[in-house]
């Protein structure tokens, strides 16, 4: 594929994700036309005063809206699908809200791309989706079934659709980095669970690695990078030494350790140097382009706590460092 010669859609083009996807398409790759596509006004005011008017256009609209996709997606070559709601608590609170744009939203992009002929759309999961608890993950899974099933409705079409699954993103927002920073102002951090674990890496890691998945997808695949992870009191010591710590229970809907490949998925992924590689459920739609990949042991389990690459103090700083 030739990003010269592609036009690129990017829906929740003015969060966190859609942000640094605009800065890194426009300084390293430079596509044709780049779509920032959004509800938020004033942040693509903000942006558009950020990245000129050269190569980027911005959309007003709603995942939820299935003809505002129609005229958007029109003449677009590549979708990066960044559109959620994901606060967990919010999604608890507001569980109608979250399947209308999480899981509807899902559907209007797999039926506008189809019939607009895109011909790659990238979704962004979250290991919460594995094995979900709470709501945000049931609808991530949700949208990831969608996607991947929505390979066997393109027919002769071009389209495919992807997606790509990663842990948290370091100083994004309602991440705990940013609230311990706060904390450590008065000297005590709370603490939901000292086992905790999650895995980390940042905006810059996350918007490289969908660019890659981009370029090698196939159809069907939820790409999985291997990232490191990092205990919570470690994490709460290297951001605040020497403050005060608060235990406060773990959160409804919270889990101790994230997953990012369960073992029950691990059956039909294949290991790369420095990724997973899940391919769908269904033989005949398993790209022959995969089989360079090695086969998991049985019972294997990519988890936060099991993970062999553990993020080092030093490691976090330098991760820090890219949060602006």
């Amino acid at each position: 594929m030739k990003w010269s010669e592609a036009t690129v859609l990017v829906t929740g083009g003015t969060g966190s994700f859609g942000q640094k996807f605009t800065e890194i398409m426009l300084r390293d790759v430079r596509p044709r036309k780049l779509i920032v596509l959004s509800r938020d006004e004033l942040k693509q005011h903000e942006m558009q005063q950020r990245f000129g008017d050269g190569l980027v256009r911005y959309f007003l609209g709603d995942v939820r809206d299935r003809e505002r996709l129609y005229r958007a997606f029109h003449g677009v070559d590549v979708v990066v699908h960044a559109a959620a709601l994901k606060q967990v608590p919010a999604c608890e609170y507001n569980p109608f809200e979250a399947i209308l744009t999480n899981v509807m939203g899902a559907k209007n992009i797999i039926d506008a791309a189809i019939d607009c002929g895109v011909r790659r759309v990238l979704a962004i999961s979250t290991d919460k989706a594995v094995s979900p608890i709470n709501l945000y993950g049931a609808t991530k899974l949700c949208a990831e079934k969608l996607f991947v099933d929505g390979n066997a409705y393109v027919g002769e079409r071009p389209t495919r659709f992807a997606c790509s699954r990663y842990g948290n993103v370091v100083g994004s927002r309602g991440s705990v980095i940013p609230i311990f920073l706060e904390q450590r102002r008065s000297g005590t951090l709370t603490v939901t669970d000292p086992n905790m674990t999650r895995f980390w890496l940042t905006l810059e890691q996350g918007v490289a690695f969908v660019i890659r998945c981009i370029e090698d997808m196939e159809g069907g695949e939820i790409f999985v990078p291997k990232i490191p992870s990092m205990n919570i009191m470690d994490l709460s010591h290297a951001l605040a030494p020497g403050c005060n710590v608060e235990y406060i229970g773990i959160r409804p809907g919270e889990k101790t350790h994230e997953m990012l490949v369960s073992e029950e998925e691990a059956a039909w992924t294949v290991e790369q140097d420095d990724r997973f590689v899940i391919l769908p459920l269904d033989r005949q739609r398993r790209s022959p382009h995969w089989t360079r990949g090695r086969r998991l042991p049985a019972g294997f389990r990519y988890t936060s706590d099991t993970n062999g690459e553990r993020l080092t103090t030093d490691a976090l700083a330098k991760l820090l460092e890219a949060v602006p």
